[in-house]
Parts: structure tokens; sequence; C-alpha cells
């Protein structure tokens, strides 16, 4: 195999394409977004140790470590303002590269150029309209500016809303709701912040809540907060003092800090809905393939959808590169990926539910949560954060 052709410059596509290029294989990224678009501010995420691990496999997590802060540690604090316990995130305390705090934006760009330094071409506003195998076995890629491309095989990394998912199978399951809205804000004016390099996570009584310290003393906040679906326009149209309001209503019974910071907050407030996507069923067909989220979306809730989506690409890469054709590399990825990317989002699914629990459901995660901490060791157990890949064991059919 010669060339693949890959849909979608975010984090997914562009990882990919860096381990495709390691492993001898051409890649071109075909974003539909000029990268002004992308370079915006906005909302931020943790590159869990995992996500890191796995950007090392191809040398990569260097400018992420560069222009990210770490997280070392995590408090929980119940709503009555009750500590319940910390502990050390995973991969920090054995030697790993532990879990890094990025802005999404920050993280898509830092690839993308890494990406580009590499050699990997990137072409800019590039909208897919269609896809398809030709007799030949090489898939043609579309694009609404009159364009078209060929390939061995061409990587869906376009999304949640993925167009290859639908491609691949007409009858792909949608997206799912979680009931949550994940808001995000920045402030300088927190009276006592966390201390470096931690997370102070908050049981409100009707919301959650996490805050950490970038390096300047910027507080960067975060609340996952039950609410009816709205449309991509409506989110659009709420405005930074209208989620201030609603988030420090639903904070305003706890004793903690979190409805402060939110008031305290001013225009840097932004917000999406928040779905996931647990099983898709077909995840390849005739030299298309999907990954990332346009395979398996996560809920917030876990902090580990990009980190999946890294590990994706890599895992991908290494198949293409061993196996003798698309077909019999795209099945082993496959089997490689499923059981985990599906446990994981079924997992954080189930945190998604437990936002905000009633009276005796917090009373007992309160009474057990400071044993849990003490036997758990790490954030989220080895099975999720410990997953390493071997980029010179082969993969076999």
């Amino acid at each position: 195999m010669t060339k693949a052709l890959i849909i979608g410059g975010g984090i997914a596509g562009t990882v990919t394409a860096m381990a495709l290029h390691k492993a001898g294989i051409d890649a071109v990224v075909y974003e539909a977004y000029p990268p002004e678009a992308t370079d915006t501010g906005g909302a931020f995420l943790l590159v869990a140790n995992n996500g890191l691990e796995a950007l090392r496999t191809i040398d990569a997590h260097g400018p992420v470590l560069e222009h990210g802060f770490p997280a070392t540690r995590v408090e929980f604090i119940s709503n009555t303002g009750k500590r319940l316990g910390d502990k050390p995130m995973a991969g920090a305390e054995d030697g790993g590269l532990g879990a890094v705090t990025i802005r999404r934006a920050t993280l898509a760009r830092v690839l993308r150029e890494e990406a580009v330094r590499r050699g990997v071409r990137v072409e800019h506003g590039k909208r897919l309209l269609a896809a398809q195998t030709g007799p030949d076995g090489r898939v043609v890629g579309s694009f609404a500016d009159g364009g078209r491309a060929v390939g061995d095989v061409l990587v869906g990394a376009d999304g949640i809303h993925s167009l290859i998912r639908r491609t691949i199978d007409a009858g792909a399951p949608r997206p799912r709701y979680t009931g949550q809205h994940t808001v995000c804000g920045y402030t300088r004016d927190v009276a006592e912040p966390p201390a470096p390099e931690t997370y102070r996570m908050v049981f409100g009584k009707q919301a959650f809540f996490g805050c950490t310290t970038a390096p300047d003393g910027e507080v960067w906040w975060f609340s996952n907060a039950p609410a009816a679906e709205l449309s991509k326009a409506e989110l659009a149209a709420v405005t930074p003092g209208q989620w201030r309001e609603r988030l420090t209503e639903l904070f305003a019974e706890d004793h903690t800090p979190a409805a402060d910071i939110v008031r305290a907050t001013g225009e840097s407030i932004v917000a999406t809905a928040a779905y996931d996507l647990i099983s898709t069923p077909v995840w390849s067909e005739e030299g298309m393939v999907v990954v990332g989220d346009a395979a398996h979306a996560c809920a917030p809730n876990a902090a580990q959808g990009a980190s999946l989506a890294i590990e994706d690409g890599v895992v991908l890469a290494k198949c293409l590169r061993d196996l003798p054709g698309p077909r019999s590399a795209l099945a082993a990825y496959e089997g490689l990926r499923r059981e985990r990317v599906e446990t994981v989002a079924a997992n954080s699914a189930g945190l998604a539910r437990r936002t905000a629990p009633g009276p005796v459901k917090r009373a007992l995660r309160d009474a057990t949560m400071p044993r849990r901490l003490d036997r758990a060791g790490t954030t989220g157990g080895d099975w999720q954060t410990g997953y390493r890949i071997d980029w010179d064991e082969p993969v076999r059919s």
C-alpha cells in the first residue's frame, strides 16, 4: 500500500498521518476548514497518560508537553464542601508521562504543525462530498471545490457526525445526546485556586465542576451540567452571561468554590453539547475505515476522547504497515481496538449518568469515596491509562 487519504485534520487525522508517515506510507490530510477557523481558543481537554504514551511511540509527544501543562494530582470535594480525598493522576507516579492539560485548538494546531514539519501534506478548504471504491479497488474522494483524490485507503477522521461512517454503513447509529452540556471558562479572579498541577473536582448537588490552575495563574474550569438538548444554532446563541447565570444557579446551594469561580468569569466561557457513540457495528468497508470520534465517541466525563483517537491512529498505521492489503489490515485494526474503546466509552457514559445523583447516592458516595481512593492508587486504573503500543512488535493477521 502506498497512499492514504485522511479526511479530517483534527487530532485523529494528524496523528494517523504522522503514524503512517513513520510506517513509510504516504498520507495526505484533507481538512474542510481553513487554519484560522480551527485555531481559536475555546474548550480545553486532558491528554491522559495513555494518549501521551501513544504519541511518544511516534515521537510526537514533545510539542504537546511544550504547549500544555502537567496534571499530576486530582482532589475531590462533595457538595457540602467536605474534602473526600485525593490521588495521583495515572502515570505521574510510575515514570510515565502523566497527563497534560491543553486547549483543544492548541492540541490540533501543534499536531498539525508537527505533521507538516515531517513532510505530511495538509490541504485546507477540502470539504468531502462523497467517497467510493473504484473497480480497481482504489478509493476516490470527491470534494466540494470540484477536486478529486485517489488512494489505496481512505481514513475517516471526520468526527462524531462522520460522513465516512455513514458511507461505510448507511444504517450506522447516530450519536446519542448524553443529557449534559460541557461548559468551559477561564478566570484570574479566584481567592483560593487549586495547587499547581492539581485538578479540583467538585460533586455539586445539581452538576459536576472541575478546575485547575495554569502556570500563569489563570484558573481553567469546566462543568458537566444536565440540560435539554440544543441545536448547534441554539447553543451558539447562548451568551457567556447566560451560561454564567445558569451555572451560578446550579451551584448556588453547594458549599464549594464553584459558584464563585463561575461568577468571577467574564466573557471567556464556551459550551458544547456532549454526545457519545459507544458502539459502531461496521468500522470498515472496501478500503474505507473510521478512527477517533467517527468510530467511537466518549462522553467527556472520563477525559479519554483525545487519547483514544491518538491510540487509534498509531494502531491503524501499524496494521497497514504489517499486513498485505487494506482488507486484512483494517480487520486487524478493528480487532485490536473495538473491545478497548467500547469499554472506555461505556465507562464514560456511566460516569455521565451519575453527574447529579440523589441524596441517598450522594451520601453513599461521600462515605465510601475516601476508602476507594486509598485503594485505587491511580486515576482510571491501569486498564485505561496504562495501555501501551509497541511500535516494533509486528501485527499478525
